[in-house]
């Protein structure tokens, strides 16, 4: 059987009309009472669903819902402590990834594993490569299969370049061509747009309609709402490891989602906080880069949230790190309170009281291999040591106040960073940034790949900030977020501000209108 299942591998390559549609598909997964036990902990409890091909499947859930434990149970790498998974009806027990692949089930992670090094060709077809005479590697008939794939989905990646050489969109397309050079029917896709921009996004969407319409099945992971109306057709929730809803995408709506999620509202995932707002703080003019950003000029106030909105490469990031002194500028000035203020480095943008939580929390944010404690402490070693000595004791007060003000969930304070979810790991970050206590805090999407429920304590948490006095500078590409919760918010495009809009003249059309300028 294996055999046969390793030599229907190439059958998809020579197909002709590969994306002819069809119809009248039957069930191709289906998942009965399945559940996982790690010790006593139950990260999966009955759980039930159906993958059938021709159409999109969304798995819906917080993290540490279970969305993981499931994929892994489909792929091999966890075995189901109980239940059953039956694939065109006949059971199957998975011993390894291998074996899921032979039944034709990929799964399409957030950051592809890939060997860098080899080319793109050689990474599609690791451990199956095309075999010519005496059992040698046909490389002129893998790159040639290599190249049909790829351009059946669209794209015109260079199979003979190094994965390392490919940008993040790139590298799901090289997964998902692995995938289908496999002859996967089931193919699950982990948050893959989390890196992508819109234009890549778009041709995402293109990519699974056509997988659709061939009659693959497809379970879609995603935060996002908008994407999970945009292609899904059905849907499953999961809470807490336990089956929460399922049934049409047309039949629901984001807040009956939200609802089964977390079972709290749209309007407690944006919660508007009343909050005073007093004089300007923070003063910014002419802040300008070469080739980043031109003449950008604002101010934020105590007790305000400024938000900033655009499309991706509208400079936004580049302008908050250059207000931080992460970049240099080419003109430009700041004052606080009124004074004027140089910020050449983050050691003086902290001594000035600016804070910066950035975007990409792996590798500027967190220092992954550390435990929380010392992350959350890092900033503030000066004032909870003496010399080479550190007060214990002053240290786990100082982390508890801030870790428990921002809801992270760890075995203990000790637990290293890069065991937790990247919505922990975000929430890693913001409470490290807190407890500086600083007197403007720029949060660089702070509810990036963080879950329904961990946005709304996020959000509590900005809220109280500015309750409290604080001013906060939001950087945010969701729009329904930008709108919830900011009192200000400007918008730019192309390295510019081409909008200011007060909170009275908040909509949607408006933003998006101004954040399109130069980028159709």
């Amino acid at each position: 059987m294996r055999s046969q299942l390793r030599r229907a591998r190439t059958t998809p390559l020579f197909r002709q009309n590969p994306w002819q549609p069809v119809s009248d598909f039957p069930p191709l997964l289906e998942v009965s009472h399945l559940s996982k036990h790690f010790g006593g902990v139950h990260a999966l409890t009955s759980v039930s669903l159906r993958a059938v091909a021709g159409r999109v499947l969304a798995l819906v859930g917080e993290n540490g819902a279970g969305k993981s434990t499931i994929v892994k149970c489909l792929t091999g790498i966890h075995a189901p402590s109980s239940g059953s998974i039956r694939v065109d009806g006949v059971p199957h027990v998975f011993s390894g990834p291998q074996d899921a692949a032979l039944v034709g089930i990929s799964a399409i992670q957030q950051e592809p594993s890939m060997f860098d090094d080899l080319t793109v060709a050689e990474n599609i077809f690791v451990g199956a490569q095309p075999q010519g005479r005496f059992g040698m590697v046909d490389w002129r008939a893998m790159t040639s299969a290599a190249s049909g794939i790829l351009d059946r989905i669209g794209s015109d990646i260079d199979p003979y370049a190094t994965m390392k050489s490919l940008s993040v969109a790139e590298r799901h397309i090289v997964s998902l061509a692995q995938a289908l050079s496999a002859d996967a029917r089931l193919i699950i896709f982990d948050e893959p747009t989390a890196a992508l921009s819109q234009s890549e996004i778009q041709h995402l969407y293109t990519i699974i309609e056509q997988l659709r319409d061939a009659g693959k099945a497809i379970v879609y992971i995603s935060h996002k709402f908008d994407e999970i109306f945009r292609i899904c057709d059905d849907y499953v929730v999961l809470r807490d490891g336990m089956p929460a809803g399922e049934g049409r995408i047309a039949e629901v709506g984001k807040d009956d989602l939200i609802a089964m999620m977390v079972g709290r509202t749209l309007t407690e995932i944006y919660p508007k906080t009343a909050a005073e707002i007093g004089d300007v703080v923070l003063k910014v003019s002419g802040y300008s880069h070469p080739t980043e950003f031109d003449d950008v000029s604002f101010h934020v106030r105590k007790g305000e949230i400024l938000g900033f909105y655009g499309l991706i490469g509208a400079g936004r990031t580049e302008v908050m790190e250059a207000i931080f002194g992460l970049k240099g500028r080419s003109g430009g000035r700041l004052s606080l309170d009124g004074k004027p203020i140089d910020i050449a480095s983050p050691a003086a943008a902290m001594k000035a009281g600016l804070a910066y939580v950035p975007e990409d929390r792996q590798h500027h944010g967190a220092i992954l291999p550390f435990s929380i404690l010392a992350n959350i402490s890092l900033p503030q070693l000066d004032r909870i040591g003496h010399g080479i000595f550190l007060n214990a004791r002053a240290e786990t007060a100082l982390v508890e106040a801030f870790a428990e003000r921002v809801h992270i969930r760890a075995s203990s304070w000790h637990q290293p960073v890069a065991e937790l979810s990247g919505g922990n790991q975000q929430k890693v970050v913001i409470g490290k940034w807190l407890a500086t206590r600083p007197r403007v805090i720029i949060l660089d999407e702070p509810t990036k790949g963080i879950d329904v429920g961990s946005k709304a304590a996020v959000h509590e948490t900005i809220g109280q900030l500015v309750h409290d006095g604080l001013s906060v500078i939001l950087v945010s590409s969701e729009l329904e977020e930008a709108l919830g919760i900011c009192d200000r918010l400007m918008v730019m495009s192309e390295g510019r501000v081409v909008a200011e809009l007060e909170r009275a003249a908040f909509s949607s059309e408006a933003v998006l209108a101004a954040a399109s300028r130069g980028n159709t």
